[in-house]
């Protein structure tokens, strides 16, 4: 029981300090969600990367897991989230690209239920391990194509996206309640720009929150 609250609390450079010190980058950055910036400190980012990585894992950067896949940079997550929850009212989130779970975890407690989706087999089986590791119990885990969604749980009040994709998919825009937002980045490689698109009545409504880099959401499983 001691090892594993070590481990999660970390050391050194995973250390509460090392934290803090990141969050306080973090609001530099302008990021204001004090729940937000609670869960950048409290989730333990050096057990979502490999061991050799994990005394940069409270560096403002993304980290590569395997896979071709990355940990997205905290700064982007933290403002993905934040954008996420901005005036949230609902309960259920659907999440594309489950990755190595970060993402995952830092929202988990400020929503009632996710529903994430990933299409690489061995990395959703074990980011369902290491979220169950960490008690988080609110996310239900699904192998398939991000670009179709989860329709079965739909609609959605939220939807976050952690790859881009060339165009917003319209699948995905059919997910979503009347009021309910999409965070994502979209643009070719190396250009792309994260976007919250809200849904209103009869019409979407698309505000730019910066330049980002993500993979490209592949479509297929």
């Amino acid at each position: 029981m001691i090892d594993r609250r070590l481990g999660i609390q970390g050391i050194g450079m995973t250390s509460k300090r090392t934290r803090d010190r990141l969050v306080q980058r973090l609001k530099d950055q302008g990021i204001r969600s004090e729940a937000v910036l609670n869960q950048i400190r409290n989730v333990p980012r050096h057990l979502f990367v490999d061991e050799a990585l994990a005394s940069r894992a409270y560096e403002d950067t993304a980290l590569p897991i395997g896979l071709g896949q990355t940990i997205s940079q905290p700064y982007v997550v933290a403002i993905m989230t934040e954008a996420l929850l901005d005036g949230f009212e609902g309960e259920k989130v659907l999440e594309i690209g489950t990755g190595c779970g970060y993402q995952t975890a830092v929202l988990a407690p400020l929503v009632k239920q996710i529903y994430t989706v990933e299409r690489i087999p061995e990395l959703l089986r074990k980011t369902r391990q290491r979220l169950r590791d960490l008690d988080i119990y609110n996310v239900q885990f699904r192998p398939g194509d991000g670009w179709e969604g989860w329709p079965k749980y739909g609609p959605y009040d939220g939807i976050i996206v952690t790859a881009a994709a060339p165009v917003l998919p319209e699948k995905l825009l059919a997910q979503l309640v009347s009021g309910g937002r999409l965070i994502i980045p979209v643009g070719p490689s190396g250009h792309q720009d994260l976007v919250k698109v809200t849904k209103m009545n009869d019409h979407f409504e698309q505000v730019s929150l910066g330049l980002v880099r993500f993979v490209p959401l592949v479509k297929g499983k």
